[in-house]
């Protein structure tokens, strides 16, 4: 099910600013920035020998990255894992009696189908599942 990991999301407080660290401080150069209206987030990702790190910075207060700074502050929010098959993960998830945040795939970043699973499940890490566009 699980074919590799896409990248660790890093929730921001400010875009400018983390890059600041992320791009300047460490040479890391984004290859793709996106803003994801229905998850309210920009995000910037970052490669790191084939593995991401996803910026986020929430458009608002009331938005999930959002909630999330006001709880914890900036840090680690996620962890991304790739899946051939995001529909069959999701049903061979839910038959384990596992805790979902999304029980049908949503839009994601670079056109992407994504699903999140609750902490809960993971052991109090929030992972999302991330399958790219079927050719």
């Amino acid at each position: 099910m699980i074919v590799g990991i896409d990248h660790l999301g890093v929730a921001v407080e400010s875009l400018e600013t983390a890059l600041r660290f992320w791009q300047g401080a460490l040479g890391m150069t984004p290859e793709h920035t996106e803003a994801v209206g229905e998850q309210g987030v920009g995000t910037v990702l970052l490669p790191a020998n084939g593995v991401r790190i996803e910026l986020l910075e929430p458009t608002g207060p009331d938005t999930p990255v959002g909630k999330f700074l006001a709880r914890r502050g900036p840090g680690l929010h996620h962890v991304c894992l790739l899946v051939d098959d995001l529909d069959a993960a999701l049903r061979t998830l839910t038959a384990s009696g596992l805790r979902l945040i999304d029980e049908v795939p949503r839009p994601g970043v670079e056109g992407s189908r994504i699903a999140f699973l609750h902490p809960a499940a993971g052991a109090g890490v929030l992972v999302e599942l991330k399958e790219t566009v079927r050719r």
